[in-house]
């Protein structure tokens, strides 16, 4: 079974993207569990340019194919932001802390103008330097207080389009059919599993996706 390092620390993520790829033949793995502790700098100027940073900085280190992401939260109000700053917005560490900062941000905007988008980018990439990218985006509104559990980051503060849920409301099995994370990995699947084809390693996983 082939392993594929999912360049994360964020058990959040780990285990979305383990349900996510639960009946392909790749043995999950990710940065804790292979004892990595250096951290590939982020310096790109879009989602897509840091998650190939990432995917293919971690697979030169691991020698492993590497699945690596960049999202975050836009908001239209703000110009974008957080953008590709939203895992440290505000200079803030905490998760609560930086969605707390948002919304003080946004504590006098009307609910007209608080239309936002989650974001996110797959990058694939193998030790010969090859990469690919696919990416996902889900639209919806700034909720004016925290809401739910079932979650990380923004999730509590973002409602659903055409909902009057935020992302941390629903369940898992629904956040992984309609998220932006989702969507971006459906599409970083197929091309997985089309990599995964020429080396003969999937005949079960692609009738599944047929």
């Amino acid at each position: 079974m082939r392993k594929l390092l999912i360049a994360t620390h964020n058990q959040g993520k780990v285990r979305e993207y383990r349900e996510l790829l639960a009946d392909l033949p790749v043995d999950v793995t990710y940065l804790d569990e292979v004892g990595i502790t250096t951290e590939v700098a982020e310096t790109g100027e879009s989602f897509a340019e840091n998650a190939v940073l990432k995917a293919l900085g971690y697979a030169e280190m691991t020698g492993l194919w590497t699945w690596a992401d960049d999202s975050g939260l836009e908001v239209d109000v703000l110009g974008g932001e957080p953008g590709i700053y939203s895992a440290r917005y505000g200079g803030l560490q905490g998760e609560q802390e930086r969605y707390n900062y948002l919304l003080a941000r946004l504590a006098d905007v009307p609910d007209a103008q608080r239309a936002a988008r989650f974001r996110c980018v797959v990058a694939l990439a193998f030790p010969d330097g090859d990469a690919f990218t696919a990416s996902g985006a889900i639209e919806g509104t700034i909720a004016h207080a925290p809401r739910g559990s079932n979650g990380f980051g923004y999730d509590p503060i973002f409602e659903i389009e055409h909902s009057n849920l935020t992302l941390a409301e629903i369940s898992s099995e629904l956040k992984n059919a309609i998220s932006h994370r989702a969507k971006a990995a459906r599409s970083a699947r197929r091309i997985l599993l089309t990599l995964l084809a020429e080396l003969g390693e999937d005949d079960e996983a692609q009738d599944r996706d047929a």
